[in-house]
């Protein structure tokens, strides 16, 4: 995970937005396919979850960064 949160700091709020919604895309998909055809990998859904969280813990700082930059 160390390594996803390193590629996204590099990224700004703007295209961690649209990797959120492409995330959110593809974790909707997994899971209608799910129900369809197990995959191989069981794990994907999950690894993409754990994915996710980290995202959303980044773009949360730079946010929160953000703000603490405006009132200064």
């Amino acid at each position: 995970m160390k390594k996803y949160a390193n590629e996204f700091r590099k990224q700004t709020s703007a295209e961690l937005v649209k990797e959120n919604i492409k995330l959110k895309n593809e974790i909707n998909k997994l899971k209608i396919e799910w129900g369809i055809n197990k995959p191989k990998n069981t794990n994907i859904i999950s690894n993409k979850l754990k994915r996710l969280s980290v995202l959303m813990t980044i773009l949360s700082e730079k946010n929160e960064l953000e703000k603490l930059e405006v009132k200064k």
